[in-house]
């Protein structure tokens, strides 16, 4: 399994204050959600890393969709100019998964979609 802790390790001095959380929910993904091509991306217009990867949609992983996540912590500020700005640097995918980190390691993530997109039935 390839690691990322040399990106990690280099985006995390460019952007120190959101090592932690970059941290735990790239461990999360790759180790407990088990996700596969998993790539670390400078989101510079947002100051921060975020995650790419291929998530599992079934138990046998035969079925894989490209997600990506960008991490912040429950403290922080998110803006719809932020928001807006990963999604572009992102290079405008159709949801975005905004991981919300907490002191205590626990991992929230919320599925962000541009526009007024209708919840499945």
């Amino acid at each position: 399994m390839q690691t990322h802790y040399s990106d990690i390790s280099s985006l995390s001095t460019k952007y120190p204050r959101t090592t932690g959380s970059l941290f735990l929910v790239y461990n999360d993904i790759v180790y407990s959600q088990l996700w596969t091509d998993v790539q670390v991306l400078d989101l510079e217009p947002c100051t921060r890393a975020a995650i790419r990867g291929c998530r599992r949609l079934n138990a046998n992983n035969t079925h894989t969709q490209i997600a990506n996540i960008v991490p912040c912590t429950l403290s922080e500020l998110v803006s719809l100019e932020w928001l807006d700005n990963a999604f572009v640097s992102l290079d405008d995918p159709p949801e975005v998964y905004l991981a919300i980190t907490s002191d205590d390691s626990s991992i929230v993530y919320y599925k962000i979609s541009r526009g007024i997109v209708k919840p499945p039935l």
